[in-house]
């Protein structure tokens, strides 16, 4: 079967010796004859697909930890350990890397016990790093840090954005103790960005349902503003709509459109019912998208004020809080 016939049938020749449901390194199938320009159209094709960095799947592999650990172990040293945000991965936090994150070109999340330097390559990268024995736990028999430690060193970030999005991402996975975490955080004291692990960790919520949910809260925080995560509307036993963030006292909520289900005419129709549905029961809805939460013009800041300010006005409050 060439090339062409695998395209066609969206299979893996078996006669290349390459699996079709375990993750394979790229210089495997190279060694195999196929060029790598050959390689990307079966991944454009949806032969294959990227697991991360240099590895490749069939494309109906599933895509779950087993998968996960099978591919970073063809890239971590066997004493390595796996870090951040692509632990994070591993321990099953969806959003903890953004879209398309761990096939892009930056390295992966890995550290070398101490005394074994910085790895140095272009798929790994990570220097030394202090871990006590309860800091690290096996996934499919890789050494990855534990999903609270995970969740300490992400909140140790410079900017409370990423901070607090990677934290949340921990909170969403099943079990996660955010009383731990919380009790943990002084273990860091001292330690490179342990304000941000400070601010960002008590507001910690596994409801956020995306990074951009996640800043967005925080946006509603830092203007001072209480919000309840994925609140639930009803009116007279009929769900009405789910918000993103609302404060239900004075009927204001604030939703985050994201490109992926708020983009089609389908999604967008869905929306205007909801909300109009919403608006008739004295609703005030502000909409965010992403130019609005992220860059340097970014108004998240001012339509948040305006939209609490008239919910507020309306209560027969003042303007100001």
């Amino acid at each position: 079967m060439d090339i062409k016939d695998m395209l066609e049938a969206r299979v893996v020749d078996p006669a290349l010796g390459l699996p079709s449901a375990e993750p394979f390194a790229v210089a495997r199938a190279t060694e195999a004859g196929l060029t790598r320009r050959q390689l990307a159209d079966l991944v454009d094709h949806g032969v294959l697909r990227r697991v991360v960095k240099g590895v490749l799947v069939g494309a109906s592999a599933p895509d779950d930890v087993a998968t996960r650990a099978a591919a970073l172990r063809l890239v971590a040293p066997p004493d390595a350990v796996v870090t951040d945000r692509h632990a994070a991965w591993l321990h099953g936090a969806e959003g903890a890397l953004a879209p398309g994150e761990h096939v892009a070109l930056q390295p992966l999340s890995v550290v070398l016990p101490p005394g074994r330097g910085r790895l140095r390559n272009t798929i790994s990268d990570g220097g030394e790093r202090e871990l006590a024995p309860r800091d690290i736990t096996s996934v499919h028999g890789l050494r990855v840090t534990t999903a609270l430690r995970t969740a300490h060193d992400l909140g140790r970030r410079r900017w409370p954005d990423e901070a607090l999005a990677g934290v949340d991402s921990l909170h969403r996975v099943p079990g996660f103790d955010h009383g731990a975490f919380v009790a943990g955080i002084e273990r860091y004291a001292g330690r490179r960005w342990i304000r941000t692990l400070r601010a960002v960790g008590p507001l910690a919520d596994g409801r956020a349902e995306s990074p951009a949910e996640s800043i967005l809260r925080l946006r509603c925080h830092e203007c001072r503003i209480p919000v309840v995560p994925q609140y639930e509307l009803w009116h007279d036993g009929v769900h009405v709509a789910r918000f993103d963030m609302a404060d239900p006292e004075l009927k204001v909520a604030f939703e985050y459109d994201g490109e992926e289900w708020h983009s089609t005419p389908e999604q967008r129709e869905r929306d205007r019912r909801r909300r109009e549905a919403a608006a008739r029961l004295g609703w005030i809805i502000v909409v965010l998208r992403k130019e609005h939460l992220f860059g340097q013009a970014r108004s998240a800041e001012t339509m948040i004020r305006a939209g609490y300010a008239q919910a507020r006005e309306r209560a027969g409050l003042s303007r100001h809080w």
